[in-house]
């Protein structure tokens, strides 16, 4: 990851860096790595979202740990030991700085690690469509439903998820939904 973290500008590892920590807080579901590893790559940087997702981990291990241990900002770069030797001094900075500045709010509560490993919703998006015709069927006129779920998985990486769903599909899927909603009011 430290080879990475190399090649990312400072101002893009200090973003990383506090919305990590914001998701650490409860206050952002997850980090947007799909939307930050593509402004990486719009500014040049050739960088993937496996290798982006591996450094929010890292990084993410690193303040969750520190903030357990209760570490003061030099206990957390005194930690780092051999690794600061390997981290980009600008990273190593970042992480001062950051830790510094908003490592006193971070609280991991120690049942975070007895919660199921279940992802958190973050938004939804559908549209509705018709395929028109096909290479075997000239003439389809046939609705379709598609629906792109946004999910902060346990990690807080944030991923889509999209599907089609058919008319009566759907339906069917309204209706479980009415379902819950029906059940949620009794609650």
């Amino acid at each position: 990851a430290a080879d990475k973290i190399n090649i990312m500008p400072q101002d893009f590892f200090a973003e990383l860096c506090e919305q990590i920590i914001q998701h650490l807080n409860h206050k952002i579901p997850g980090v947007n790595t799909v939307e930050l590893c593509e402004r990486l790559q719009t500014s040049g940087i050739e960088i993937s979202i496996g290798d982006l997702a591996k450094i929010t981990n890292v990084v993410s291990l690193l303040f969750s740990t520190a903030a357990r241990n209760n570490l003061s900002t030099e206990d957390l770069v005194t930690a780092l030991g051999s690794a600061v030797s390997t981290l980009p001094k600008h990273a190593v900075q970042v992480i001062r700085h950051v830790w510094n500045e908003q490592g006193k709010s971070v609280s991991v509560s120690e049942d975070v690690g007895n919660m199921a490993t279940v992802g958190q919703f973050v938004d939804m998006k559908w549209k509705l469509g018709v395929a028109m015709s096909s290479d075997t069927c000239r003439s389809l006129k046939y609705p379709y439903v598609t629906v792109t779920l946004k999910v902060a998985d346990p990690s807080g990486q944030i991923t889509n998820k999209s599907f089609e769903m058919t008319i009566p599909q759907f339906k069917n899927f309204f209706r479980q939904f009415k379902e819950m909603a029906a059940v949620l009011e009794t609650v």
